[in-house]
């Protein structure tokens, strides 16, 4: 995170808790930080705290659903655990209480990590213990997550070394050292990819003969066959 700089664009003075080492209004005044993923379009365009809220606080909600369904994937079809409901949304609604009462970015990032971090272990059971042919797709999913997170912490380590380096080279060049930009998307990839194995793991345990298929040779979807018979 670095601080923020003296440019004020259409939306005047920042009022968000946070300020990565995008340059703000570079590209255009209606943009603070430009290079980033959609979902997080409205904080970084304005660096405001409301958008900020509206950022941060659905990867809880959304990583919370993400631990149910990798939580329930073996349970029988149309069955619904009401407990680890009740469960997450207590912890997504003290979560959100907390935070919004002390607008510590540390405490939201914790408590996210907290969550990936259930979702890593379990991820890791299902690989080792369950259905270990998915160790690369589960693998690949983390590793790809964890490559954005270590490139988000590269650029609020050196934030001003790559702030220098982007003056010094041309754009085209520049740009490629939008760390906190390549976090959008390789987080966006890895969770994507998290999807694909929940979506594996769930239909395979229903009997159904998933499979990896790659359009146009890059992009992994699932396809499935129908029930087998028992």
């Amino acid at each position: 995170m670095a601080p923020a700089l003296d440019r004020e664009g259409y939306w005047g003075s920042t009022t968000s808790t946070l300020d990565w080492c995008e340059e703000n209004y570079v590209v255009t005044p209606y943009i603070a930080e430009f290079l980033v993923g959609l979902g997080s379009w409205c904080f970084h365009m304005t660096l405001k705290y409301e958008m900020q809220l509206l950022d941060e606080l659905p990867m809880i909600y959304s990583c919370c659903i993400f631990v149910y369904c990798t939580f329930e994937c073996f349970k029988v079809k149309n069955s619904v655990n009401y407990h680890l409901i009740f469960i997450l949304i207590l912890f997504s609604l003290i979560v959100t209480t907390v935070y919004l009462k002390v607008k510590e970015p540390i405490f939201h990032q914790v408590m996210y990590g907290v969550l990936v971090f259930t979702l890593i272990v379990r991820s890791i059971y299902i690989v080792t213990w369950v259905y270990p042919w998915l160790r690369g797709l589960g693998y690949t999913s983390l590793g790809i997550f964890l490559l954005g997170f270590v490139l988000w912490n590269v650029d609020n380590i050196i934030c001003d070394s790559l702030r220098n380096f982007r003056k010094k080279v041309p754009p085209v060049i520049g740009i490629t050292s939008q760390f906190h930009a390549w976090w959008h998307i390789l987080t966006g990839l890895g969770s994507y990819l998290h999807i694909l194995f929940s979506i594996y793991t769930r239909t395979l345990y229903l009997r159904y003969r998933p499979k990896v298929k790659f359009l146009f040779g890059i992009w992994p979807v699932i396809l499935f066959e129908p029930l087998r018979n028992h």
